[in-house]
C-alpha cells in the first residue's frame, strides 16, 4: 500500500497492544499494521471484506 491512514506516531502507540508478532508461528501477526489498515479501509468505505483490495 502506498499510503496509510495511520501515521507512524499513531501506529507506534497502537503496536504494543496488537497480539502476535512476525516471529510467532502461524499466520497471526505477520503484518499487524497492514491488518489494522485493512480494517480502517473497510470502516471508511463500508465495503464488504470480499471487496478488500489485494494490496491488503
Amino acid at each position: 500500500m502506498e499510503r496509510f491512514v495511520l501515521t507512524d506516531a499513531q501506529w507506534a502507540k497502537m503496536e504494543p497492544h496488537c497480539h502476535g508478532k512476525p516471529s510467532d508461528p502461524g499466520r497471526s501477526g505477520s503484518n499487524n499494521r497492514l491488518f489494522i489498515e485493512a480494517v480502517l479501509w473497510i470502516v471508511r468505505t463500508g465495503s464488504p471484506w470480499r471487496d478488500l483490495p489485494t494490496a491488503f
